[in-house]
């Protein structure tokens, strides 16, 4: 079981569970909205647009075309010196620092070139093969979704 159920992430995928520690000591702001969107439903159902082999997989646009969000207020950049590498959740967003909203990606291998430019999140505890076998590409032809997302505390 998770550390911290209250900071712990599941995503549920066709292939199985992800879990990811939350890292609100890095984005707490970050953290809070992404929780509070779990506990709504939003992030169910919602399909990886963009999946790159070797770099990133991206998802949380409602819409799947990687223009869209919630309906909550943007998010001012909580950058940090942690480093984009395997396993490691960050938010997505458009060239402005403080545009991110619901959309993030998981990053298959090392991303340094990222670093201190977008939010880390958190990190894949468990299940990242879940997250290897996403289909690829931008968009996939039959994108992998979230089927379900919900922190752990509320199992």
């Amino acid at each position: 079981m998770a550390a911290d159920p209250e900071n712990t992430l599941i995503l549920t995928l066709d292939g199985g569970d992800v879990v990811i520690n939350l890292r609100p000591d890095l984005a707490p702001g970050h953290v809070d909205q992404i929780k509070t969107l779990a506990r709504e439903g939003f992030y169910d159902g919602v399909v990886f647009h963009r999946v790159i082999d070797g770099f990133m997989a991206q998802g949380g646009d409602p819409t799947g075309t990687g223009m869209g969000g919630s309906d909550k207020p943007n998010l001012k950049a909580e950058f940090s010196r942690e480093p984009h590498v395997r396993g490691v959740c960050s938010m997505a967003r458009s060239s402005n620092p403080n545009s991110a909203n619901s959309q993030f990606f998981i990053c298959f291998d090392d991303a340094r070139f990222l670093d201190g430019q977008y939010t880390v999140w958190g990190v894949v505890e468990s299940g990242m093969e879940h997250v290897d076998a996403l289909p690829k590409g931008e968009p996939p032809r039959t994108p992998g979704k979230i089927v379900k997302a919900r922190i752990a505390a509320d199992a």
